[in-house]
């Protein structure tokens, strides 16, 4: 029978056990320095053959670095070209050196175009930058990158780089593992700042478990300026001390983390270093959890605007959030809201406690003995057919009126509130086309919608679902 060890001895052997499944082979490690190097030469030489005014190319990111998880393997190739060339320029440049070596390339669309294709067996995305001379003056966002590069091979070491491997396999355990705008997670370079800042992947749980929101990792007096007011965690780039690393951490999934920290701390185990089973809710599942709940769910369709995930996702939240505002200031209890994306459309969703309102509505007037009072009594008792009960003086003084609603169901409602509702720059319907609002029993099966229901319905820390 083996002895019971303590929750600090049991971590080491957990963490010794997760970096020996994370490391690279050797063989892997040397194959990979190879391909670096030869990829490097190739675009040098198709820079020369072209006559391009290509300054670098480089690789950077976790491929350089060692840091990458093993079944996440992608090399990051820049393209540093003169301040001086205009971004239609870059682009072009880029994406022809790059077409010149990289095997089926792919365009693909940030802050502008990139290539994604195959070098010698590895995917490869290929990124055209300027290369400047002061990270804190960047003309495109991946201006940064080198000098990022730079600073932590500068003062990572082996076991930094052993437990940065370990700490991305828990935030991805998490789900929470991803800047992407779907994700809204740690970065990459975050996650190897944290670890660097705490000396070990446990040492960054056990600081993190302390945590408040918004969590300062260094003294105020250091903070980037022009935070945000809903800024989860802040940490000034070390290259750059006007930019906060760690912009794109939503709260929720910060939260998440420290909640995460302090559980595996009291109970650290390997399967904190394994993904929870997927579980996807279909329609039907979720319309018997809603019978169960007694209430109503409904379904806002819109068609998938031709925009890439980061700027497509936030503003599908925008439009999650103003429809859910929107729907509670009408008088509705909203108990939650979700929404997916698909190739072809967005949906989302919204669960009320009740799909029907009451025929009443109280209109708040003013206090007595204000100005307002005259006009409010003239509105109301001029009013007709709309007036239930009142003008009369409630129970804190104020002047009060009960109206009839023009329109009680949900659906109606939805329908009445989005002509004069901003979704999103891309998002917002055209005042004469409409999308289609359907309560969750008439809506049509997709995988989009499945996706949104497991969100609304099946909330449970990760942890929990093993």
């Amino acid at each position: 029978m083996r002895e019971r060890l303590s929750p600090t001895q049991e971590a080491e052997r957990v963490e010794a056990r997760v970096r020996t499944r994370l490391e690279p082979e050797r063989e892997l490690l040397a194959h990979l320095a190879e391909v670096r190097a030869e990829l490097v030469r190739a675009v040098g030489q198709a820079a020369r053959d072209r006559k391009s005014p290509l300054v670098r190319a480089l690789i950077a990111g976790s491929a350089a670095r060692g840091t990458f998880l093993k079944d996440r393997l992608d090399i990051d190739l820049f393209m540093l070209f003169p301040p001086g060339l205009s971004r239609e320029e870059l682009s072009r440049h880029g994406l022809e050196l790059a077409e010149a070596v990289l095997t089926a390339p792919e365009r693909r669309y940030a802050d502008h175009p990139y290539l994604r294709g195959t070098f010698r067996g590895f995917t490869v995305d290929a990124v055209p930058g300027y290369a400047v001379t002061d990270p804190s003056q960047p003309l495109s966002p991946v201006d940064r990158t080198p000098f990022h590069d730079e600073y932590l091979r500068t003062h990572e070491t082996p076991a930094i780089v052993a437990d940065v491997r370990v700490a991305k396999q828990f935030l991805r355990c998490l789900g929470v593992y991803g800047s992407e705008a779907r994700t809204q997670g740690f970065s990459g370079y975050l996650v190897e700042l944290l670890v660097l800042h705490s000396k070990g992947f446990r040492a960054l749980l056990g600081e993190a478990r302390g945590w408040r929101i918004p969590a300062r990792i260094r003294p105020a007096a250091e903070d980037p300026p022009r935070l945000p007011e809903e800024v989860a965690l802040i940490l000034a780039d070390p290259v750059d001390p006007h930019r906060n690393v760690a912009s794109a951490l939503s709260r929720r999934n910060l939260a998440l983390f420290i909640l995460a920290s302090d559980a595996y701390l009291a109970e650290p185990s390997e399967a904190w270093f394994r993904p929870p089973p997927e579980r996807v809710l279909t329609r039907a599942e979720a319309l018997t959890r809603m019978g169960e709940r007694g209430t109503e769910v409904t379904v806002l369709e819109l068609p998938r605007p031709s925009l890439v995930d980061d700027t497509l996702f936030p503003q599908i939240r925008k439009a999650q959030r103003t429809l859910a505002e929107e729907v509670g200031r009408a008088g509705f209890t909203v108990l939650g809201s979700a929404s997916a994306a698909g190739p072809r459309g967005v949906v989302v969703v919204l669960e009320v406690a009740s799909g029907v309102l009451p025929a009443v509505r109280i209109q708040d007037g003013p206090p007595v003995g204000l100005d307002r009072v005259g006009s409010f009594l003239e509105k109301w008792t001029h009013s007709g057919e709309r007036v239930l009960q009142g003008p009369y003086v409630d129970e804190e003084g104020r002047l009060a009126v009960e109206t009839r609603r023009p329109e009680r169901s949900l659906v109606g409602t939805i329908r009445t509130l989005l002509p004069r509702l901003s979704l999103g720059k891309n998002l917002t319907p055209g005042s004469h086309s409409l999308p289609p609002i359907r309560l969750l029993a008439d809506q049509a099966d997709s995988p989009e919608l499945d996706r949104a229901l497991t969100e609304l319905f099946a909330k449970r820390l990760p942890w929990h679902r093993r």
